[in-house]
């Protein structure tokens, strides 16, 4: 039950939605855990919405999945997000409504092609991150039932893991996003603040609340978000967020100085353990940092003025449902009243200042690398102390959307005593898809390590890292919320070529792979490091299409991008085999005469088929050794 499973079986025509569903349908009965779910939709209306899909896939063919990316996924959604039709209770029966449209995400998925099964059971009012403050239930860890199974968004991470929907949609305002994905095994990927919009989502701290997604790989999850990533002008608190392009070199990496586990040997050794798996297979150095600015942004958002933005959330019906109130619940709420408008103000005061700590701190490093919790309670120790250890699981998550970063969970290798356990990825805002492609390779690399080692094939965990790398490749960039051009590439920076990573940095997107119009001419230069080739515009009868690819270029970065063509290269503007101009690379004329050493490559009709010729044929060509 993932995503890109699920996809390419129906591409191959083994599997139907119809029996995507029976099958999910099967699962939930199967696991016997009632908590997960508050509503769930009847399985007449799921078989109704996958034969709707198949009649569509008939009509179509192939053609369906490139309309809906997620054509047959089921998915579920937390009982605090929308759906047209079915109430949202935000676990408080008296507190539900039902609205008439569905949260712009879910309305986005639905649309995508995906199966809603149901919604989630959940902290009430997304107030927690234990998983047991709902009337519905405590929910149970997916594998070790006297467990929590983390919070506030437990029942769509226990959905996820036990294998009865593809992926899920949580909230995340303190950690809720990426607790339960620590929990129980998953991926938990808590977007920049506005990338998805919140319309549609009863808040908790509506400045701070975010959509998240729950999924078993890096890839799936970053697949749900490239579908719900959209400028929604309907939400005051949706960005149009500029994305930060890959970094050429290995990130910079930090780890909290002093770290805490409160006395958990186990998760202490499995967190230690990763660390030393990565720095060995990834090459990742990591350098300590003072994590005390982080812990004293964590205690404003519980023990400062943010708090009364929980109880501005409810409004009256704090005060007129106060026993329809989790106890836990309306006591955290309830520290709002001992906050005014003037600490308010001197809340936000002490915020900027301690967000000058966090940007001079991601001056010196690029990603912060954290353990996703700091230890893994039982149930009935919650129950016994609720907040004290409940406010231990925030350690390492309640100062990121306060500072607004964005993160991501990842799981490693398990603990001692076999309960998951991995890292989180945090960096600053509009680095999400650095924090996918890095955490794409830290799970191939766990995930093939462990296979290796069951195995019992040492010499397999050596191919982890080349695993890694290419799980990091399925990563592309984010749909563009902002203006762009297309620009024409020719030689040294295309795929798989050397300067290809100018363009990653630039946080340009792949397009297509096409030709020029006839009537151009193409040179390997002389004396160029990396070697390039130069295009220059000839007659029709002179030259003929030349091999091009298409990217398209944030126009913020382009002019970097420009500055950093070297002569006798320029940018100038190429026509297409299909009539259309777009901007390309360009030489100088000078570059290419006679005397110039350059090498009259048209013939090949591309860089790369040229490339390819010195290769078969070294021998034939005086620039061979130079390429």
């Amino acid at each position: 039950m993932t995503v890109k499973g699920l996809l390419a079986a129906y591409a191959a025509g083994r599997l139907t939605p119809t029996e995507a569903v029976t099958a999910a349908l099967a699962r939930i009965d199967a696991i016997d855990r009632p908590e997960v779910w508050i509503l769930r939709v009847p399985a007449a209306d799921l078989r109704a919405r996958a034969k709707a899909l198949e009649a569509l896939y008939e009509a179509q063919g192939s053609a369906v999945f490139e309309q809906m990316p997620l054509f047959g996924v089921p998915f579920a959604v937390k009982d605090n997000i929308d759906v047209a039709g079915l109430p949202t209770t935000a676990a408080c029966e008296p507190f539900a409504y039902t609205p008439d449209a569905s949260a712009f995400a879910v309305q986005r998925l639905v649309d995508a092609g995906a199966i809603l099964l149901g919604k989630t059971n959940l902290d009430q009012f997304a107030t927690g991150l234990v998983g047991t403050r709902s009337p519905y239930g405590a929910v149970r860890h997916a594998g070790s039932p006297l467990y929590v199974s983390g919070g506030s968004s437990s029942g769509s991470a226990v959905a996820v893991a036990a294998g009865c929907v593809a992926f899920s949609l949580g909230t995340d305002t303190a950690g809720s996003g990426r607790v339960p994905a620590g929990f129980n095994g998953l991926v938990g990927l808590k977007p920049s603040l506005g990338l998805v919009s919140k319309r549609g989502v009863v808040p908790a701290c509506r400045s701070l609340d975010t959509i998240s997604v729950f999924a078993h790989d890096v890839d799936d999850a970053w697949r749900v978000l490239s579908e719900i990533a959209c400028f929604d002008s309907l939400d005051g608190y949706s960005r149009k967020v500029p994305a930060l392009g890959l970094l050429r070199a290995a990130p910079r990496v930090g780890v909290p100085e002093q770290l805490e586990f409160y006395g958990d040997t186990a998760a202490s050794q499995a967190f230690s353990s990763a660390l030393d798996t990565l720095t060995t297979h990834l090459h990742l150095s990591t350098q300590p940092i003072d994590f005390e600015p982080l812990q004293a942004v964590s205690a404003l958002l519980y023990d400062g003025p943010w708090v009364a933005e929980r109880r501005a959330a409810l409004g009256t019906f704090f005060e007129t449902h106060h026993e329809a109130i989790d106890p836990v619940v309306a006591k955290v709420i309830g520290k709002a009243e001992q906050f005014n408008a003037a600490d308010a103000f001197n809340g936000q005061y002490a915020l900027a200042d301690l967000k000058r700590h966090a940007e001079a701190l991601f001056e010196t490093i690029d990603i912060l690398i954290v353990p996703t919790t700091p230890t893994h309670p039982l149930i009935a120790d919650v129950k016994a102390n609720p907040v004290e250890l409940n406010s231990q699981l925030g350690y390492y998550t309640n100062f990121v959307n306060l500072l607004d970063l964005c993160a991501l969970a990842v799981p490693c290798q398990r603990r001692s005593d076999g309960l998951p356990a991995g890292v989180t990825l945090i960096a600053p805002s509009g680095a999400d898809r650095r924090l996918a492609e890095l955490g794409a390779r830290i799970q191939a690399l766990f995930a093939n390590a462990t296979e290796a080692a069951r195995a019992g094939n040492t010499s397999e965990a050596a191919n982890a890292s080349a695993a890694a790398a290419s799980a990091a490749a399925l990563i592309q960039p984010l749909p563009f919320q902002e203006p762009t051009l297309t620009l024409a590439v020719v030689g040294a920076h295309l795929r798989g070529q050397p300067l290809n990573w100018q363009l990653q940095e630039a946080g340009a997107r792949f397009v297509e792979a096409t030709h020029t119009a006839p009537g151009y001419k193409l040179y390997a230069l002389a004396n160029t490091q990396p070697p390039k080739p130069g295009l220059v515009r000839a007659t029709q009868q002179q030259g003929r299409p030349i091999a091009i690819e298409l990217w398209e270029v944030p126009l913020r970065s382009f002019g970097k991008f420009v500055a950093d063509v070297p002569a006798p290269l320029g940018i100038g503007t190429l026509e297409l085999a299909s009539g259309h101009s777009v901007k390309g690379f360009i030489c100088e004329p000078s570059a290419v005469s006679d005397d110039s050493g350059a090498l009259d490559i048209t013939s090949f009709g591309g860089w790369l088929a040229y490339l390819a010729s010195l290769k078969a044929n070294p021998q034939a060509n005086p620039q061979a050794n130079a390429l």
